[in-house]
């Protein structure tokens, strides 16, 4: 449904290191004032960091060897089995209208209401986060032209310090299942990297990053633009996901030194521009939302060697002449997808078949708000949170598990430019 782009979408700096349009207005500014319209182009990003430096004025601790596990004592709340839970929210604090920092809020497993409880200011543009296995440690990005990450404690809300990436508008973090390394994607400069977490959860200097130079990047991009970096579930490989080279990327990461090898290529159609990788619980099967041309695939993951073998395409039930699907989430028991289709403002859902290899479109629902940035599952599968940046809001959905229907559970809660929710 057109290649549209993505710093339009979501109000990302322009691809090639946020240089600004005419008049000094940078392309998310320009974005904002054009709105929907600003979606045809054929340029994509991650999201819009503002000018300036990263996370200013916060100072990184020395981070210890890495390879202790956190002492960092996880919130009460995340611990607990019943009532409420954590819940926080990511933004652009650079954006008009936007947040102050780290929005945190509770959610009750039962109804999916949502109560605010503050802001973690000093973060500057967290428009990902992610927390440490323990639970004792939040990591957001600082999507802005010098990309950085940043660590905070969750047990009295103290930033612990940030660390530049090396790349530009890092839009994507994700915790190794060791608890050791923090794996970042740089929309901007199209690089992944690689920091060591000490035992208090701090981040180290980086130990690694990469930049997507072959395959050369499609026509229309102006160069790589690495969306995500993840771990795959056997733990031995990690993958990036590139829409500007249509390409997602296979590393074994070496665990002791926290340097990266690159051991496989897979790559996508011309033009899909892929976005967002989700595994299957098997395994074996991950799902690639490819926002370029409005697509999902079902990918076949080999875990002895890293490799990802892309499918044909799939529709993603979107109705809209213009639609970027996002984000996609699978329930723990593997029976059910759901993806966030940006434009049509719906959720899909599918039916997952052959143990993960085959993906049925079941229909679609109203996100009941604005251009659903980004979505995601409470632990035990039974509510589903979208990020709806232009409305502002998260909707809360129940999740069943017998039939994978959604049902909207009460008012979207308001919160600014929302562009990532995270519950524990």
């Amino acid at each position: 449904m057109g290649s549209g782009t993505e710093a339009g979408r979501r109000g990302s700096p322009r691809p090639g290191r946020g240089r600004e349009l005419g008049g000094g207005w940078s392309r998310r500014r320009f974005v904002e004032v054009l709105g929907g319209a600003a979606a045809a182009s054929a340029l994509a990003g991650c999201g819009g960091g503002g000018e300036g430096g990263a996370a200013d004025g916060q100072e990184a601790p020395q981070a210890a060897p890495p390879g202790q596990p956190s002492s960092s004592a996880a919130p009460e709340a995340s611990r607990s089995s019943s009532g409420p839970r954590p819940l926080y929210l990511g933004t652009y604090t650079s954006a008009e209208g936007g947040g102050k920092g780290i929005g945190v809020a509770s959610y009750d497993p039962a109804s999916g209401r949502i109560t605010g409880r503050g802001t973690i200011t000093g973060v500057q543009d967290p428009s990902y986060l992610a927390v440490h296995p323990d639970g004792g440690t939040l990591y957001a990005v600082n999507e802005r032209e010098r990309g950085a990450v940043t660590a905070v404690r969750l047990s009295d809300e103290k930033v612990l310090g940030s660390r530049p990436t090396g790349g530009a508008h890092t839009c994507h973090l994700s915790v190794h299942p060791g608890g050791r390394w923090l794996l970042s994607a740089d929309y901007g400069s199209g690089s992944v990297a690689v920091h060591p977490i000490d035992a208090s959860g701090a981040l180290g200097e980086r130990t690694d990053m990469v930049t997507h130079s072959r395959p050369a990047p499609r026509s229309g991009q102006q160069g790589p633009h690495a969306h995500q970096f993840i771990t795959a579930p056997d733990g031995g490989h990690v993958l990036a996901v590139d829409f500007g080279t249509d390409t997602v990327y296979s590393y074994r990461l070496d665990e002791k030194a926290g340097t990266l090898t690159e051991v496989a290529q897979a790559h996508t159609r011309a033009g899909a521009g892929p976005r967002h990788l989700t595994f299957h619980p098997g395994g074996r099967y991950a799902y690639l939302a490819d926002e370029a041309d409005d697509t999902v695939t079902v990918c076949g993951y080999d875990p002895s060697s890293g490799r990802l073998t892309i499918g044909r395409p799939q529709s993603t039930g979107a109705k809209a002449d213009t639609n970027y699907p996002a984000q996609s989430a699978v329930t723990p028991d593997g029976a059910y997808a759901f993806l966030a289709n940006r434009g049509d403002n719906t959720l899909a859902r599918y039916a997952v078949e052959a143990d993960g290899a085959r993906l049925r479109l079941l229909g679609t629902v109203p996100v009941e708000g604005d251009f659903p940035r980004q979505i995601a599952l409470s632990p035990d599968g039974g509510l589903l949170f979208a990020a709806n940046q232009r409305s502002g809001t998260v909707s809360v959905f129940r999740v069943d598990g017998a039939s994978g229907e959604l049902r909207l559970a009460g008012e979207p809660f308001a919160s600014p430019v929302a562009v990532c929710a995270l519950p524990l």
